[in-house]
């Protein structure tokens, strides 16, 4: 009998190491890639997200490559500021050989980084990067010229509009999840700049003729009553479905509105939502209003596939991974590292379907 309890034990003995080291491996296959040459952590923005799995597809690469080991996490969503930083204290507590960091608020998190530059633990930042962070913590950060993406999408947008513009007063609209984050504020401000500027080059607009409403932070001086073109700026008080379908239709009910601009995946699928709701009033018509996004997601693509959108921008997220985990090792190691613009690229229905645009694109 005491053999047989013996026996019995041993083999559940061995039965909870088995188990134990399924779910071991399920963990390090969910989160990252194992190396011997040093340990890289990634701490991003989000997690939930499919942007965010593309930047962690990249990261895996370069780890792959580079023989490190690779842990990559982020907080339910972009407004878990608090639990973000947690992450980052875990991460720095590891003594890892690097760390690639997308902050969702810098200040929130200066005493965790103050801790990681004693430790000479070097940061890269990545996507919308650690802006105000001290200075020699951040070695170099990968991530997308937001302001110059978003003047694409204005010279794309205006493009398709200079026919239109007659000299009658007209209105271009700007859907933006919020105005504080560098990534979306920049690639609100690039394309308000640069739809100001090609205006005002048109003679059926003129010099000073434009005005920037809706929110503090891209008011100009102009008047609406003195303007021929107004570009009006709409940011929902909270990141609901509802509340951004709200500040969409509000734009898209104005008479005067010939174009409109989702400045991410949000503001695009406002517009998208707001516009079933209004019986459909965007598309390449000319009795429609023209529209055009930022970043991916199966509405934006379904709206560029029917023709409802003329195009958007999108980021490279693997090629954003890749890179930071890239610079994170460099860092490592003491080599010198500088910031790398990852790009982007501008789809339409005519190219959606291409490899090198496919690669980019998430649901």
């Amino acid at each position: 009998m005491k053999k047989k309890v013996l026996s019995l034990l041993a083999v559940s003995a061995l039965a909870t190491l088995v188990l134990t080291g399924c779910g071991s491996k399920e963990k390090e296959e969910a989160s990252g890639e194992k190396g011997g040459n040093g340990t890289v952590e990634v701490v991003a923005k989000g997690f939930q997200h499919d942007f965010w799995k593309a930047v962690q597809s990249g990261a895996k690469k370069a780890a792959k490559e580079e023989g490190v080991t690779m842990n990559f996490v982020g907080p339910k969503d972009e407004t878990a500021i608090a639990e973000q930083l947690e992450m980052l204290n875990n991460a720095i507590n590891k003594k890892p050989s690097a760390i690639a960091l997308a902050a969702l608020d810098t200040e929130a998190e200066l005493d965790a980084i103050d801790s990681a530059k004693s430790k000479d633990i070097p940061i890269i930042g990545f996507d919308s990067g650690v802006p105000g962070a001290p200075e020699g913590a951040v070695k170099a950060t990968a991530s997308t010229d937001n302001k110059k993406a978003g003047a694409i999408a204005a010279e794309k947008l205006y493009q398709a509009m200079e026919e239109r513009v007659d000299g009658e007063p007209m209105r271009i609209g700007v859907v933006s999840q919020e105005v504080n984050s560098l990534s979306i504020s920049e690639r609100t401000g690039g394309f308000i700049e640069k739809m100001t500027t090609l205006l005002e080059s048109n003679e059926k607009v003129g010099k000073g003729k434009v005005a920037v409403t809706g929110h503090d932070k891209y008011k100009n001086k102009v008047a609406e009553k003195d303007a021929v073109a107004i570009i009006e700026l709409r940011v929902p008080a909270e990141v609901t479905d509802a509340a951004g379908k709200t500040e969409a239709s509000a734009l898209l009910e104005k008479k005067d509105l010939m174009a409109i601009y989702g400045s991410n995946e949000y503001g695009a699928k406002s517009i998208i939502n707001a516009d079933e709701g209004l019986g459909g009033r965007i598309g390449s018509d000319k009795d429609k209003i023209l529209a055009v996004g930022f970043d991916s997601g199966a509405l934006q693509q379904d709206a560029i596939r029917n023709g409802k959108f003329l195009g958007s921008v999108t980021q490279n997220p693997v090629k954003i991974g890749y890179e930071a985990v890239k610079l994170a090792v460099q860092a490592s190691k003491g080599e010198k590292v500088a910031d790398i613009d990852t790009g982007v690229e501008w789809y339409t229905k005519d190219n959606i379907d291409d490899k090198d645009i496919q690669e980019l694109l998430y649901d």
